[in-house]
């Protein structure tokens, strides 16, 4: 089986998608959040693909965009990303987002295996701490 080095998700820009709505801005255009966790689950969703073991998964640990244009309601997006570097545990990616426009943002972002659950009780733990 051949794996990719690439994926692409799209989405349609609802109400919920607006910078208005996610409070990053006042504007009823896509919001920079919204179009990051776009990329974000492109780049997971490859990750995921070629970890090829479901008691592992991905965590994103830094991600660095440029949003430079901007998308309106009930507009497509896609956005891509691109394995650049697999090192270890460690993937790097290009990712790119765009509308029928053209580009409309575009940066790098880095995920690292983690073993789920060990990685969940971790997070939940955090809830007993005081």
């Amino acid at each position: 089986m051949m794996m990719s080095n690439s994926v692409s998700k799209t989405l349609r820009v609802e109400e919920e998608h607006l910078a208005c709505a996610m409070g990053s801005g006042s504007l009823a255009v896509l919001a920079t959040p919204a179009v990051v966790a776009l990329m974000e689950n492109a780049a997971a969703s490859l990750a995921d693909e070629l970890l090829g073991d479901e008691t592992l998964t991905t965590v994103g640990t830094r991600i660095a965009v440029e949003h430079t244009s901007p998308t309106p309601l009930a507009a497509e997006v896609t956005a891509t990303a691109v394995l650049t570097e697999r090192d270890g545990r460690w993937f790097h990616f290009d990712v790119r987002a765009c509308d029928r426009s053209g580009e409309i943002a575009a940066g790098t972002h880095t995920r690292v295996s983690v073993q789920a659950d060990k990685f969940q009780a971790k997070a939940d733990g955090k809830l007993d701490e005081v």
